[in-house]
């Protein structure tokens, strides 16, 4: 009996020994396969930095390295990040004609709809510090621009209306620093701050400023975007006209009273209360007040 019992003990131990011998074998014939398969079909490329690049006519002096690496940096970094890039394919087809009509009516070129981009990704976002918006205005500035922000309006989310309110701000910190490429700083930094380092390194070139770190980077994003979103393909991304956000099919309501509770009046033309606020998100309430001879413009879904 017990020779019987060292004798199965030997079998199960030798069993043992060659299961685990040929799972280890499998095992690693598979991760040759994978490593092997990874090797042939993954890679990632240097990104190659466009020759003739320029923002809105105004060529960066990409003979200096220190300007170069900047912007290749922003090139791999905005080309490999693959999701957020994508998107913002998606919601620029929506966007896009609005802003660039806007930009042309007022005098502001066309590549600066990349600001609204870079800012904001084309969402309704708000910033630690409390800028809003697609083009990511502080509650004074807004103001300033003639932007009407209370707690029952907010007009830095009307697109048609921030877009208006850019442009001016634009025009003016292009006819206060002489060019395209620092009213784009000032936009990221103010115009004063951005005066402000410019006295103080006494330099007047964008490229020759010593910034903090975002600001830096700004005028090189907005570059970088450019270049993929204007040849995707180039830059690995694919997509199909269908893959793209539509334009929003909308109609105007003129509201010149009062409006008690948003539910209703969404509910008296066939629509729900999420559905008004997704085309209205300037409307910060469920309700209205209207003085005076106030009006507003609400946009309700087209059929």
């Amino acid at each position: 009996m017990q020779k019987l019992m060292s004798y199965l003990g030997w079998v199960v131990f030798v069993i043992a020994t060659v299961f685990l011998f040929t799972r280890g074998t499998r095992d690693d014939s598979e991760d040759l396969q994978y490593v092997q398969a990874f090797h042939e079909g993954y890679g990632v490329y240097a990104v190659p930095i466009p020759k003739n690049i320029d923002f809105a006519g105004e060529k960066p002096p990409l003979s200096d390295p220190e300007v170069l690496e900047r912007l290749d940096r922003e090139m791999h970094v905005n080309t490999y990040w693959q999701s957020n890039s994508l998107l913002m394919f998606k919601r620029a087809n929506r966007y896009f004609p609005m802003i660039e009509a806007t930009l042309k009516e007022n005098g502001v070129p066309d590549d600066f709809k990349y600001l609204a981009l870079i800012e904001s990704g084309l969402t309704n976002v708000v910033s630690p510090s409390g800028a809003s918006g697609f083009w990511q205005f502080m509650k004074g500035t807004a103001q300033d621009y003639g932007l009407e922000v209370t707690s029952e309006v907010d007009e830095r989310y009307h697109v048609q209306k921030s877009t208006e309110a850019a442009c001016k701000y634009l025009l003016d910190a292009k006819a206060r620093f002489g060019n395209w490429t620092l009213a784009a700083a000032s936009y990221n930094m103010g115009m004063n701050g951005l005066e402000n380092q410019m006295e103080r390194q006494k330099v007047t070139d964008y490229y020759d400023i010593l910034l903090n770190t975002e600001t830096s980077r700004y005028v090189f994003r907005l570059m970088a975007l450019k270049a993929i979103m204007e040849q995707p393909k180039t830059y690995g991304f694919h997509f199909r006209e269908k893959d793209l956000y539509e334009p929003l099919k909308e109609k105007v309501v003129v509201v010149d009273s009062s409006v008690e509770h948003f539910a209703d009046f969404a509910k008296e033309y066939g629509i729900t209360y999420k559905t008004l606020k997704y085309h209205n998100p300037w409307l910060r309430q469920n309700y209205l007040t209207v003085k005076g001879s106030k009006q507003y413009e609400i946009a309700l879904p087209a059929k």
